[in-house]
């Protein structure tokens, strides 16, 4: 009948409407639920998140400190690396040094040896020259009238007499020495003898002293008669 069927289409929009409101509700607290738990795992994501943000940031700062102190430690290193090249050119520098002054050292030693030998044979021929001018003295005193005396300063005193006829025992003196050289030199002579330069370099040329003595006692006794 037709208030059956107005009958059954109240009670289908009524259903509907009691359907549809509790639909409406169960969805809206599904989804109020679902945000809520997508703000808290939004939350607990962006709490992760910042966490791991400062973690990281910790991290950047800790690898740049990492990297100034890598940069300062290379520094370092490389201002050892100088000092220890401008040391070890110091040290070659003084190895160089060190060997000049040892082969120096060497040459002023074998210098030193030279002149020592030198010095060795002057004195030895000084000495052979003063000890055969005393192996003649007796010959001297006997034939010329002659005294020789040794003096300070390695040298040789000769005293003529017997010359001035007026005064015998007047003395006629020359003194003797051998020189750096070893050659002969006459140091003084009394009275004085204007040809003495001219016996001393002939006895250098000849070394024949006996003569050079019989010339100067020959000068002498000339030279007593003026």
């Amino acid at each position: 009948t037709e208030d059956e069927i107005l009958l059954f289409e109240r009670e289908i929009k009524e259903f509907w409407v009691e359907f549809k409101s509790v639909y409406n509700t169960e969805q809206v607290n599904q989804t109020l639920a679902l945000r809520d738990s997508c703000k808290e795992s939004i939350k607990a994501l962006s709490e992760k998140w910042s966490k791991k943000l400062k973690e990281g940031d910790l991290m950047i700062d800790k690898i740049q400190e990492y990297k100034n102190e890598i940069l300062q430690q290379s520094q370092k290193l490389l201002e050892n690396q100088e000092h220890i090249t401008d040391e070890k050119s110091n040290l070659n520098q003084q190895e160089e040094q060190k060997k000049d002054l040892t082969q120096s050292i060497q040459e002023l030693k074998e210098e030193l040896m030279k002149k020592k030998e030198i010095i060795a044979s002057k004195n030895k021929a000084a000495k052979e020259k003063v000890e055969g001018l005393c192996k003649s003295k007796q010959l001297f005193e006997e034939r010329l009238g002659l005294e020789i005396r040794k003096i300070p300063d390695q040298q040789l005193q000769f005293i003529f007499r017997h010359i001035d006829h007026k005064d015998p025992d007047k003395p006629f003196v020359f003194t003797l020495a051998i020189n750096e050289q070893g050659d002969y030199e006459v140091t003084s002579c009394t009275p004085p003898l204007d040809c003495i330069a001219e016996f001393q370099l002939k006895v250098r040329e000849t070394n024949n002293f006996s003569a050079f003595v019989a010339n100067i006692r020959k000068a002498f006794t000339a030279l007593s008669y003026k």
